[in-house]
């Protein structure tokens, strides 16, 4: 019996993750267009960029950090499907009515690896030129990758990292 409620529980957290998921893509594609010159009206998520407070930041693999050291939750979905290296500039739009809305303002240089997606202890690692590199649970979902697949990852050129985005899965 509780290994059934056990079950239903890593179901259910999968499906929150989704849906989270999708409305951060959501929010991101309205804010896209949105953004664009042809707006069909007024909405809350036009009024923040002319509104809100602009903050500049560095993407970390996983959050922007200001330059006041203070962290900014990054969709995950948004970092996946924009393949956010660490070492990106980005800059966050906070709304009036808190809408976060983030646009890449400063991509660094890149180089491409391939490596093998692999699993530990509940978090996704890319295993490349002897090192482990993470990656976000959404771009695993996103490429509906699984461990074992060779997988081309970004990386920023000529820095460190402990963070790699996924481009491709190559199987």
């Amino acid at each position: 019996m509780a290994e059934l409620a056990d079950k239903q529980l890593k179901t259910l957290k999968k499906l929150i993750e989704t849906a989270e998921t999708n409305l951060a893509g959501a929010k991101e594609l309205l804010a896209s267009l949105v953004g664009s010159d042809e707006q069909t009206g007024p909405s809350e998520v036009s009024k923040a960029p002319s509104t809100g407070k602009v903050i500049e930041g560095t993407f970390d693999g996983q959050q922007m950090i200001g330059p006041d050291g203070k962290s900014y939750p990054v969709p995950a979905n948004y970092a996946s499907k924009s393949k956010l290296v660490q070492g990106d500039q980005l800059k966050l739009i906070i709304g009036d009515d808190g809408a976060f809305i983030y646009k890449q303002i400063g991509p660094i240089e890149r180089k491409k690896v391939i490596g093998t997606l692999s699993l530990h202890d509940g978090q996704y690692f890319v295993e490349a030129r002897g090192k482990q590199y993470h990656v976000l649970f959404a771009s695993v979902t996103y490429f509906k990758a699984q461990p074992g697949d060779q997988v081309t990852m970004v990386l920023p050129e000529g820095e460190e990292a402990e963070w790699a985005a996924i481009e491709a899965v190559i199987g």
